[in-house]
């Protein structure tokens, strides 16, 4: 055993080291954020003449209270001439950007009036940190300080231990009845029980007895919210976080649009993201808290026992009874269902608060998108567009964790319901064994609200005509055509269940689109947190180890290109405490090495640890997802040209066209499910190449070259690469095209034909999207056929190669998985059932894993994604059978070269 090295001043103690098998590895301290606060606070003189204060620079959107921030400034007051001197250390990246704008194409008017600058500047807070001065609800403003005149209720040292019990009892829980006579009365009901409607009383049934039916279908959906049990909740629940997290932060100009959302009138849908079971027990308290009153959860009945949706209920839950999934013709599902919409049309009246996940619970594999989510937001848009009620406001909300509490361990097989004494057991193992270093932090993300009226009038246009991969793909993989058509993607792997059905198919459709724009908004404004910079710097740029120095500069640089590309980071701290405070997280799956220059080596643990690594990797791919799937396109196309082992300045040599850009872009989207893509549905493929392409040429990976220039002639600035990048930062992203840049000259379009900001379907056979800088002609000649003379070539700065390759690793887990299986085509066993052949594949998945220590690939989801997007390519034939889907390969690609076609084709877009 090594003992404790002295600290440098400023900095945390080094941790203690154990010798193993003759290496030193470092356990991390317990208290290590502990010992990271108390090295932010005030610090002041003795003789009072001088105050140095450590205080954040992160604006617009203001400091985390009671927290270290990553960047500082340093202020000076003199008493003398009591003046305020600041001295800001530069640092590109300093200001936090807001996210969570809704849709400026889809909708206009919510995006411009739900919304106003100095909501940016109100900063964060953390809804878990209650003290005696919020024990008052009489303040007019709650958060201005008690010298400016709140003065708390109470005081003194019993309500400093009390504080929280108090604040429970104070707040406001509104009545919210269920009125299950009204429900009774509504018309849906009523025609079941008279017989107008199928199923009902006049084909054989006595009212009375569909009465009793009623009513106990509606016991099964919801119980009238109890006020002691709400009020006990909201304190155990404060409680319970104070002792397992560090902190619950919360931004108030979010909060502040959601409440100028409330306040108009219309009743509030939050569609949030799930990633934890907490998630349903998180955001009713954290609204409870904010003042809108009781949230009502529409809980998966799968997910938890009777014992416990009986205590949901009474918390304002939400089940929907296993009825509704009947088929059409079924006089039971046509009765559930009806009670089901009379009694949500009954909550939406009331303006009770309705919280929809639009993810499937943590641990189901399958669709990312959750069936019962477009169920219940099926029923939200049924009962706006009958007239129910005339409007419903949509609320983006994103939960993102450190790490996440209860991610479960067995990933492979489906998690049994969670029953009342199963989950307190759960919460005191979590209480016992998270110590304080184990404490994680939680960022609650409320997105801008928007109308769904206005949604469901504008969202239409933008929808154009759709085919299977099948017909967009397989001609291509096989060699027998090259062009790609110029159509978008049909791709829908959610399940549709009974209430859904009961919709018209262009309501479906409304539904499916509707799920998935919001699902973009909400991991859109979801913050980046410090443990998933972390694990893509060690899995996809350090895997072989990286030192402890090093690494420091490495997530200040992955940290500044995330808050560049729009996206917030929800961590903060210094440096050092930050990164040990993300490794003491990561201590299962990273190992810490002392090299004799005193160094440490940080290495990730080889095995399937890195899966877990993957896992939360995935939490920073959509901020650069736009240069990934770029940078996969440009590998594509150099790798019929230049060897993959040969220098990077033959690569640079070649010259690539921008219409083999497009369409390499085009065949990658393609290849890709949507649910790891997630583009917005109003947004066209071709749009999203040229964004595609211009990320490639801010973010300095693409040179712009013109063939036929004469030697002596200066060549255009194409975009923003002319913009020059300061040394330390070579690959990072210009700052955004100002506003002006995105007007008419960008979109053609007719007068009054589209919005300003209009992202829809546009043609590469129309006008190109962009013009270098340099020309300020209005020439309308500016077509795709002189597109072609368009070339790029590879950047040669010294961080290029090294970025490009970073950005092509992002997607290498599903790409080589989706290439391990068609390998796997000519041994499997075929026929068999769809879970048969999932668990082949999985099963050959970690066999390769193991052979080759690519662990990120042997994931049970990337394996059930791999057949599905083979089904839907024709590779795979599904026919039903009584034992449930079975699968057999196609006659087109029964034989070996087809297969080998296939896989070449996948191959492409990797880079090892």
């Amino acid at each position: 055993m090594v003992g404790k090295e002295k600290a440098l001043p400023g900095q945390l103690p080094l941790e203690r080291e154990v010798e193993v098998a003759g290496s030193q590895v470092l356990q991390t301290p317990v208290d290590t954020m502990l010992e990271a606060q108390l090295q932010t606070q005030q610090r002041s003189s003795q003789n009072g003449q001088e105050v140095v204060t450590l205080s954040p620079v992160i604006s617009p959107c203001g400091p985390f209270p009671d927290k270290p921030v990553v960047f500082f400034q340093t202020s000076l007051w003199s008493s003398g001439f009591r003046m305020k001197l600041e001295a800001v250390t530069p640092f590109l990246g300093k200001y936090r950007p807001f996210v969570g704008r809704c849709c400026q194409t889809c909708t206009p008017k919510s995006w411009e009036s739900l919304f106003h600058r100095s909501i940016m500047d109100l900063g964060f807070c953390s809804v878990i940190l209650v003290k005696e001065e919020n024990t008052s609800r009489e303040w007019a403003l709650r958060d201005l300080p008690p010298a400016l005149g709140a003065v708390p209720r109470f005081r003194g040292w019993l309500v400093r231990r009390l504080c929280c019990f108090l604040w429970s009892l104070e707040q406001h829980i509104p009545p919210c009845q269920d009125a299950p006579q009204k429900i009774m009365e509504s018309t849906g009901v009523q025609n079941v029980i008279s017989g107008r409607a199928p199923g009902g009383a006049g084909e054989g049934q006595v009212p009375s007895l569909v009465k009793k039916d009623v009513q106990r279908i509606l016991g099964h959906i919801q119980a009238p919210p109890r006020p002691f049990l709400l009020r006990l909740f909201s304190w155990a629940m404060l409680r319970f976080l104070n002792c397992l997290f560090l902190n619950v932060q919360l931004h108030k100009g979010q909060m502040k649009m959601v409440h100028k959302a409330a306040q108009a009138g219309s009743p509030l849908v939050l569609l949030s993201t799930h990633k934890s079971l907490l998630d349903g027990i998180l955001l009713p308290f954290v609204l409870l808290s904010q003042g809108l009153g009781v949230l009502r959860v529409a809980w998966d009945p799968r997910a938890c026992s009777p014992i416990l949706r009986a205590l949901l209920k009474k918390l304002g839950g939400l089940f929907l009874p296993s009825e509704a999934n009947l088929s059409l013709d079924s006089s039971e599902g046509v009765l559930a269902r009806a009670v089901v919409q009379a009694a949500l049309e009954q909550l939406l009246l009331s303006g009770q608060p309705l919280l929809i996940f639009l993810e499937e619970p943590p641990g189901t594999q399958g669709s990312r998108l959750s069936a019962l989510g477009q169920t219940w937001l099926g029923l939200v848009v049924q009962a706006v567009q009958v007239g129910i009620v005339p409007d419903a406001m949509l609320v983006p909300v994103a939960v993102t964790y450190d790490r996440v509490p209860d991610a479960p361990r067995d990933t492979y097989h489906a998690l049994p319901p969670l029953g009342l004494w199963t989950g307190a057991l759960a919460v005191l193992r979590s209480l016992r064994g998270w110590g304080c270093s184990h404490r994680v932090c939680i960022r609650v993300h409320l997105a801008q609200p928007f109308s769904l009226q206005e949604y469901t009038i504008n969202a239409r246009s933008c929808w154009g005509s759709r085919q299977t991969l099948e017909q967009l793909l397989q001609p291509i993989v096989l060699g027998q055509c090259t062009l790609v058509p110029d159509t978008e993607k049909e791709q829908e792997w959610t399940p549709v269940t009974g209430p859904l059905l009961a919709l018209k198919e262009e309501d479906q459709l409304l539904v499916r689109m509707l799920s998935r724009h919001v699902l973009n908004a909400c991991v859109a404004s979801s913050a980046v947190m410090s443990t998933a910079i972390m694990a893509t710097l060690l899995l996809f740029k350090h895997r072989k180890g990286v030192l402890l120095s090093q690494l420091l500069g490495e997530f200040s640089w992955l940290t500044e290109e995330t808050l560049l590309r729009g996206f917030d980071v929800g961590f903060s701290g210094q440096l050092r405490c930050l990164v040990q405070h993300t490794l003491s997280l990561l201590r299962a799956h990273v190992a810490l090495m002392r090299v004799h220059q005193g160094d440490l080596l940080v290495v990730p643990r080889p095995g399937p640890g890195l899966m877990h690594l993957a896992r939360l990797s995935a939490g920073l791919l959509p901020a650069f997802l736009s240069e990934a799937v770029g940078a996969c396109a440009v590998r594509g196309l150099l790798a019929g040209r230049v060897p993959p082992e040969g220098p990077c300045e033959l690569q640079g040599i070649e010259l690539l066209s921008q219409k083999e850009l497009y369409r390499q872009i085009l065949l990658l989207l393609h290849l890709l499910p949507q649910d790891l893509l997630l583009l917005q549905p109003c947004q066209s493929s071709y749009c999203y190449c040229q964004e595609v392409l211009d990320r490639l040429i801010q973010c300095g990976l693409l040179v712009a070259e013109e063939v036929g220039r004469a030697a002596g002639d200066q060549a255009p600035a194409w975009g923003l690469a002319s913009f020059s990048l300061p040394p330390c930062v070579t690959a990072a992203w210009a700052p955004p095209l100002p506003p002006s840049a995105f007007g008419d000259q960008w979109l053609p379009q007719t007068p009054g034909s589209r919005p300003a900001c209009d992202t829809g379907r546009q043609h590469l056979s129309a006008k190109l999207l962009w013009k270098p800088s340099g020309d300020f002609t209005d020439s309308d000649s500016d077509d795709f056929e002189e597109a072609e003379g368009r070339y790029f070539r590879l950047s040669q700065q010294s961080r290029c190669p090294d970025f490009f390759l970073f950005l092509c690793r992002l997607l290498s887990p599903p790409l080589k998985a989706f290439a391990q299986a068609a390998t796997f085509l000519h041994e499997g066993q075929l026929p068999d059932t769809e879970s048969g052949y999932v668990e082949q594949l999985f099963q050959f998945l970690q066999a390769t894993a193991q052979e080759e220590g690519f662990f990120e690939c042997a994931d049970l989801n990337l394996a059930i994604s791999a057949i599905w997007t083979f089904r839907d390519l024709g590779v795979l034939r599904q026919t039903p059978s009584p034992a449930g889907p079975v699968l057999h390969l196609s006659s087109t690609f029964a034989s070996r070269d087809n297969q080998e076609k296939l896989e070449q084709f996948i191959r492409q877009f990797i880079c090892s």
